[in-house]
């Protein structure tokens, strides 16, 4: 993926934050999730194994997407909030987001 693609999935997630459209933290994507309200879950690569393995688990099961290209950093710089999980609830922003990453 180019340097260019990355940075406006970085700048989207910014907006995604303003327009109120992202859960975060682990617990609340989770919660979402169940809820069948996430389209989209971004995960930090550099996430704890055991929030790896519930989120992906969890993502699966409800047949959602995880993108595991950014570092928590990377996520937080982005949101401008500390973050290792962040969920996209509404489908117009995550499928820009699947179209930026390429995932099917």
């Amino acid at each position: 993926m180019g340097m260019n693609n990355q940075q406006r999935i970085l700048n989207l997630l910014g907006l995604a934050r303003r327009a109120s459209q992202l859960t975060t933290g682990e617990g609340a994507v989770i919660k979402s999730l169940r809820a069948q309200q996430i389209k989209l879950i971004f995960l930090a690569s550099d996430a704890g194994n055991a929030t790896k393995k519930k989120v992906t688990d969890k993502a699966n099961f409800y047949r959602v997407p995880v993108c595991q290209q950014f570092s928590q950093q990377e996520l937080s710089i982005a949101i401008g909030q500390k973050r290792t999980v962040i969920g996209i609830k509404q489908v117009g922003f995550a499928n820009q987001f699947q179209k930026l990453l390429k995932i099917e």
